[in-house]
């Protein structure tokens, strides 16, 4: 019987099993992150009226507002379809971190980082409290990929006998 001296007196099987479980932990993890997207995205919908629903006082996108506030001779179409890139572009960055890209946690963390400037600029508070939730919950399934990546690397270098 081998011991590993980070193991703590476990073996050499009980360490790689251990070690495949937070592995599979931290796939999880950044799968259920990755999800946040969609939730987005979807919240981003009702905040936009494209839904019949308008709930504006809560979520809002920053960007749009001040493009409505400075584009005032924007037709209320071309609002609509800067409502829609937004709402294709979350889905499709939900999808990438989904099949695992770390991009797409970083890209929609510098997106909503951005959006969240333009929040405070308008004063929506509340709309900035539900950016940072996700700009959160994004940097922790970025912190797992990253992390995932290291410890399969890590689980696939040669040992020394």
């Amino acid at each position: 019987m081998q011991t590993l001296n980070v193991g703590a007196g476990r073996t050499d099987q009980e360490y790689k099993d251990a070690e495949a479980g937070r592995l599979t932990e931290l796939r999880a993890d950044s799968q259920n992150d990755a999800n946040y997207f969609f939730w987005a995205a979807g919240i981003a919908a009702l905040g936009t009226g494209l839904l019949g629903v308008r709930l504006n006082f809560l979520v809002n996108i920053g960007a749009i507002d001040l493009l409505k506030f400075y584009g005032r001779g924007l037709s209320s179409l071309e609002l609509y379809g800067a409502y829609g890139v937004w709402l294709v572009v979350l889905a499709g960055l939900g999808f990438a971190a989904r099949r695992g890209y770390r991009f797409a946690f970083l890209f929609g963390m510098i997106l909503y980082g951005a959006d969240m400037i333009a929040l405070i600029v308008t004063f929506s508070l509340w709309a900035f409290g539900v950016h940072a939730f996700f700009v959160f919950r994004w940097f922790q399934g970025q912190k797992a990929l990253k992390d995932l990546h290291e410890g399969s690397a890590a689980s696939h270098a040669p040992t020394v006998s």
